[in-house]
């Protein structure tokens, strides 16, 4: 009987670091500096890498769907808020806005980073959803100024001179923008979970 209560301590000392490091790596994700962090190293993989890192920027995103609390809700909001942005640059290949190697509409690396971008809304930029005001101005600067970088990186190229460009995105973006927080806040209602922070 001692040995059985000892055999019993030695499995629950062994399973129980390992289930609480399981739960400390799934409340990670969530964080908003984790998150930030992640979402800069995709960024590079993805616009400083394009296809060439394109297996790590896919790998990038694995990770996060392995460790996020609930995929399914997480999928979701992926797949929702990545589709916008990619049909909204795609619109704005079509329209000469954008071009990228190889006449592509959108290339896959940027899909990727769309798909990494739809993690943020929910926890590193979170603040920005709880104040409209900020989402807009964030929307109308923050996103043109990172395609800027990505076109001096040679990431893709504009169609018009550089400020009519950013005019156009900084439009497009100071209303997408929030739209994007409100249907991340809309996913998460609709999951029954609360809001990321």
């Amino acid at each position: 009987m001692f040995q059985s209560n000892n055999s019993v301590m030695a499995m629950d000392s062994v399973t129980t670091p390992a289930i609480a490091a399981s739960s400390r790596s799934q409340s990670i994700t969530e964080k908003a500096w984790c998150n930030a962090i992640w979402f800069q190293m995709t960024w590079c993989c993805a616009v400083l890498g394009r296809e060439t890192l394109l297996p790590l920027t896919a790998a990038m995103l694995v990770l996060h769907l392995t460790l996020v609390r609930d995929t399914t809700r997480e999928l979701l909001q992926l797949t929702t808020l990545a589709a916008i942005g990619i049909v909204i640059d795609a619109g704005l290949s079509l329209a000469g806005v954008f071009r990228f190697p190889g006449g592509v509409l959108v290339p896959l690396w940027l899909c990727g980073l769309w798909l990494a971008f739809a993690t943020a809304p929910g926890r590193s930029l979170s603040f920005l959803g709880r104040r409209s005001a900020l989402a807009v101005l964030a929307g109308a600067v923050a996103i043109p100024l990172n395609y800027w970088a990505g076109q001096r990186l040679g990431a893709v190229e504009f169609g018009y001179p550089v400020p009519v460009t950013l005019a156009i995105m900084s439009l497009v973006w100071a209303v997408m923008l929030p739209v994007l927080f409100r249907l991340t806040a809309l996913i998460g209602t609709a999951s029954g979970s609360e809001e990321l922070t």
